[in-house]
């Protein structure tokens, strides 16, 4: 009897050993996820997120388990983004503003030219005022809140005169949605220097992890369960640009002269705000006017 229970002795230290050899001589992987199985090792435009931090990681877990969950919205801000970034990407990039903004962007309108409650309108939702100190036109027949490119201009100018200010584009990101005298104010009455240390309004505090959400769930679409194919995706129709330097009293009929109707040209053209367009001694304009796209 006592040499069976010996050899069982024998079997279980072999059996405890081999299995400590496969325990701890593997490699582990030490990257951490959240619960729902996104990296927590985050950064934006080059700044790492602070998922260590207890706040942080609930913070951003909630917008990521939102817009996952927001099926709808979801859907189609990655269907419009193969037609919206290709034209976004390289005026941030001319400018040196991080590729990462362009999903605050996808935020702030869901790259579609939204009016907010409060005036802000486009793409990248200026307020009138902001829109003409960053040079944009805003009258009764024009309004360059609408013009994707301009407005993607004023918005990269924006940004790097926020970056100055504070030296972080986390912070010149929150900025964009809290202004930068708020910022800096919330800055000095806190005495903190870093956007994840500060206590501000609810919008604000969501800010930067609505777009680090959105930065996640877009770039890994198929991860999260979008798998849209290609043809699916919305793309840009081709267009040729006319340059317009005396006044249009019909837009209805000039668009017809293009070989379109006045739909189509206010669809190019959305920053065109009324059935006619008056142009000013030494003043220019560009319309786009689709070469394809509308005909079978």
């Amino acid at each position: 009897m006592k040499k069976v229970l010996t050899r069982k002795g024998v079997i279980i230290v072999l059996i405890a050993t081999l299995g400590s050899f496969f325990i701890y001589g593997v490699v582990s992987d030490n990257t951490k996820y959240a619960p729902v199985g996104y990296n927590l090792k985050m950064d934006f435009a080059g700044e790492e997120v602070p998922t260590f931090m207890a706040d942080v990681q609930e913070r951003l877990d909630k917008e990521m388990i939102t817009n996952m969950n927001y099926h709808t919205n979801t859907t189609l801000v990655i269907k419009r983004a193969n037609k919206v970034f290709p034209i976004i990407e390289p005026i941030l990039a001319k400018y040196g503003v991080p590729d990462d903004f362009k999903y605050l962007a996808v935020i702030e309108s869901s790259l579609v030219n939204a009016v907010s409650p409060a005036g802000a309108r486009g793409v990248w939702q200026f307020m009138p005022a902001t829109a003409k100190e960053k040079g944009m036109e805003i009258s009764d027949e024009v309004d360059e809140r609408y013009h994707l490119e301009k407005s993607t201009e004023a918005a990269c100018k924006y940004l790097v005169s926020a970056k100055e200010k504070f030296g972080s584009w986390t912070l010149a990101a929150a900025s964009y949605n809290g202004g930068m005298n708020g910022i800096s104010r919330k800055m000095e009455e806190q005495e903190v220097s870093d956007y994840y240390d500060l206590l501000l309004t609810e919008e604000t505090s969501r800010y930067v992890f609505r777009i680090l959400a959105l930065k996640e769930i877009m770039s890994k679409s198929q991860k999260y369960g979008f798998s849209i194919p290609n043809e699916a995706l919305y793309y840009s129709v081709p267009t040729k640009k006319i340059v317009i330097d005396s006044s249009i009293t019909d837009l209805a009929k000039f668009a017809k002269t293009q070989g379109v109707n006045y739909k189509i040209l206010k669809i190019h053209n959305p920053w065109l705000r009324d059935k006619k367009l008056t142009v000013t001694t030494g003043k220019k304009y560009e319309i786009e006017i689709p070469t394809s796209g509308y005909n079978k």
